[in-house]
């Protein structure tokens, strides 16, 4: 059962047969011939070749995400949602489909050109790049995430009520060592305040190692710019994602029912975050698997970021990953804060659930639920709090 696992997951992760052979025979002492793995993969019923999804599931999916914010998706995204949710198909078919669907978002896309910076890392683990986004935050809504600097595989990201509390942005750091087994060599931020907590984890995390990055040099700050790889990403993110909440959020502000204080932003919070979580973790897993294309810049491998950071045997390289104590995490912990599953202030929460219960409303599944739940429940708070308006 250990070996179909292994054999479903690199299949999976869009590797040939002579890579998966040799992943198994050098990381699993698991030695297969060519045939062997081919009637495998056969008899569990794995191919990309035949046996593709009807076009009228794939049509119905990708109209279903020109619903929400594929709308913004190129067909190469669009295939790994596709892939992502079990659908299987053929890249140059969602293409066609893309093109006939939305026109004109293909045609705005076609035009774009997209001028990257030379970048090089070691290998996975080297570095990692965190920071915060506030494309949102006016609106109450902070985004905080982290990407290896090698595979660019997004490592953390996060929407919560603020990315200026440094214990918060350690609690993120520290859940991803808990859940890969180790820290990086390096780890590089802006200068900000809120960067405190995972500077000061880190040098201590790495201050008995004997390597060149170690104890101090362990952690680096820089400007925004000089932060390339997340500030690259977050153009991607805010492409492939924000712009459909902006959207959304800034009609409500022209509209006359967004004012950004204190109640409206926690009504965002309390309406809005737990979707935008949810398309963080499906964009952030939809790019882990999707495939970088090749670059102009000849040391910069490309591929599919989770086989670039899980399997770097493949690309010449090793993993950097530096194993951390548990005893040493537990000391860690005092500079964490860990997210709660209540994004709001807690008033606000415990007086929109009780509205939400005295009127059968649901959770909202989708924006539309989402807005109109954010307006009810304005109304009602507002005819609360303030009986004379």
């Amino acid at each position: 059962m250990e070996k179909l696992n292994l054999i479903k997951l690199y299949f999976k992760l869009g590797l040939n047969y002579k890579d998966i052979l040799y992943i198994l025979s050098t990381k699993h002492q698991t030695i297969l011939s060519l045939r062997t793995l081919k009637r495998i993969l056969k008899q569990n019923g794995l191919f990309r070749r035949i046996h593709f999804d009807t076009l009228e599931e794939t049509v119905g999916f990708i109209r279903e995400q020109l619903q929400g914010s594929g709308a913004l998706h190129g067909y190469r995204w669009i295939y790994a949602k596709c892939k992502e949710n079990g659908l299987h198909v053929r890249k140059e078919d969602v293409r066609l489909i893309l093109s006939t669907l939305d026109p004109d978002g293909t045609e705005t896309r076609r035009r774009r050109r997209l001028q990257r910076r030379t970048y090089f890392a070691k290998g996975p683990n080297f570095v990692w790049h965190a920071d915060s986004y506030d494309k949102l935050k006016p609106f109450g809504i902070c985004i905080n995430g982290a990407i290896d600097g090698f595979s660019r595989r997004i490592l953390w990201l996060n929407a919560y009520h603020t990315s200026s509390d440094p214990k918060v942005i350690g609690g993120y750091f520290l859940e991803t060592i808990r859940e890969i087994g180790g820290c990086a060599c390096i780890l590089r931020t802006d200068m900000g305040t809120e960067n405190s907590s995972v500077r000061d984890m880190q040098r201590y995390l790495r201050r008995n190692d004997d390597d060149n990055q170690a104890g101090d040099k362990s952690f680096i700050y820089g400007r925004s710019t000089a932060n390339q790889r997340i500030e690259s990403w977050w153009g991607f993110l805010r492409k492939e994602c924000v712009d459909f909440w902006l959207d959304h959020f800034h009609r409500l502000k022209h509209e006359g029912n967004y004012a950004g204080d204190f109640l409206d932003k926690n009504l965002m919070l309390f309406c809005f975050c737990g979707l935008i979580q949810d398309e963080l973790d499906s964009t952030k897993e939809s790019w882990n698997s999707h495939v970088i294309r090749p670059s102009s810049n000849e040391l910069v491998p490309h591929g599919r970021p989770d086989a670039m950071y899980l399997i770097p045997e493949l690309y010449d390289t090793q993993d950097y990953l530096c194993k951390v104590s548990e005893e040493d995490l537990i000391r860690c912990e005092d500079d964490c804060i860990h997210r709660s599953d209540i994004a709001c202030d807690e008033d606000v929460f415990i007086l929109c659930t009780h509205i939400m219960a005295q009127n059968n409303l649901p959770i909202p599944a989708d924006v539309h639920m989402a807005i109109d739940l954010y307006l009810f429940l304005r109304r009602e708070l507002i005819t609360i709090l303030n009986p004379d308006r």
